[in-house]
C-alpha cells in the first residue's frame, strides 16, 4: 500500500463524515457543554479582565475535542488491524474469496452512498446487527462523564469508535482486504483523518456547522462522491482488468 491508496479512504471519510454529524453530533457537543455554559453579557471593562480566563477555557475545548477524536481514530485503527490480521493469518488468501470480499465492499460503499442521499436506508439494519458490541461499550462510559478533561475526552473517543456506525463498517471491510494488520490499521487512519475536519469543526463550532451539513444539497453531494468511489470499483472488478488511472480511485486492493 502506497500513500497514493489512501486518498480514496480519506475522500470516503471526508464525504461520509456528514453522516458522522448525526451519530457523533450529540457527544462532541458534549465537549463544549463540559467547559461551561456561555457567560453573562459584561462591561467592555470586565470583558478585558476575563479575557486571558476565556482564552484558558477556549485551549482547554481544543484539547478536549482533539483529544476525543484522537481517541476515535486509534480505536478505528485498532479495528482495522484487527480486520487487517484475518486476511494476513490466511482467511482471504484463497483468490475466491478475495473477490467477494472486493466485491462486497464495492457494494457497501454504494449502499453507504445511497445511505448518505437517503435514498436507501438499507445500512441502517447493518448498522443495528453492531449493537451486540456496542451493548457491552456503552456502560463503560458513564464513569467518564462530565468530559471535563483530555484524558476524559481521549477514552470516551477510544469507546466511541465502536458505536454501531454502516459507515465505518464499509471502511473496516476495505481494511480487511489490505492483507495485514499495519495496512489495514493504516487504511482506518485514513478514513478517520477523513472524518476530522467535520467533527473538529463541530466540536468547536457546535450547531451551527451541523446546520449546514445536515442540509440535503451537502448530503447528495457526498452521497454522490461516495456512490462514485463503490461504482468504480464494481466496474473494475466486473472487467476483471486494470483501469488505468482509475486504479488510483479505487479504494480496495486487486481483486
Amino acid at each position: 500500500m502506497n500513500a497514493l491508496s489512501l486518498v480514496p479512504m480519506f475522500m470516503v471519510g471526508l464525504a461520509g463524515s456528514v453522516h458522522c454529524i448525526g451519530m457523533c453530533g450529540g457527544i462532541v457537543g458534549a465537549l463544549s457543554i463540559s467547559g461551561g455554559a456561555p457567560a453573562p453579557a459584561r462591561p467592555v471593562i470586565a470583558i478585558a479582565v476575563a479575557r486571558p480566563a476565556l482564552q484558558t477555557t477556549v485551549q482547554a475545548n481544543v484539547l478536549r475535542v482533539l483529544a476525543y477524536n484522537g481517541g476515535r481514530i486509534g480505536s478505528y485503527m485498532l479495528a482495522g488491524a484487527m480486520a487487517g490480521s484475518l486476511a494476513g493469518a490466511g482467511m482471504l488468501h484463497l483468490a475466491s474469496l478475495q473477490v467477494a470480499g472486493y466485491w462486497l465492499a464495492n457494494l457497501m460503499l454504494v449502499a453507504l452512498g445511497l445511505y448518505l442521499m437517503d435514498a436507501w436506508r438499507g445500512l441502517a439494519r447493518v448498522e443495528a446487527a453492531g449493537n451486540v458490541v456496542w451493548r457491552r461499550v456503552r456502560p463503560l462510559l458513564k464513569p467518564l462523564m462530565p468530559m471535563d478533561t483530555p484524558f476524559k475526552a481521549l477514552a470516551v473517543g477510544g469507546l466511541w469508535g465502536w458505536v454501531p456506525c454502516g459507515m465505518v463498517y464499509s471502511a473496516l471491510l476495505t481494511a480487511m482486504l489490505q492483507g495485514s494488520a499495519l495496512r489495514g490499521a493504516a487504511a482506518m487512519a485514513a478514513f478517520g483523518l477523513g472524518t476530522l475536519p467535520t467533527l473538529l469543526g463541530m466540536g468547536l463550532l457546535g450547531t451551527r456547522l451541523r446546520t449546514q451539513m445536515q442540509r440535503r444539497p451537502v448530503r447528495i453531494a457526498s452521497g454522490l462522491l461516495v456512490l462514485g468511489f463503490g461504482l468504480l470499483g464494481l466496474l473494475r472488478a466486473a472487467n476483471g482488468v486494470s483501469l488505468g488511472w482509475l486504479d488510483a480511485l479505487c479504494v480496495t486492493g486487486h481483486p
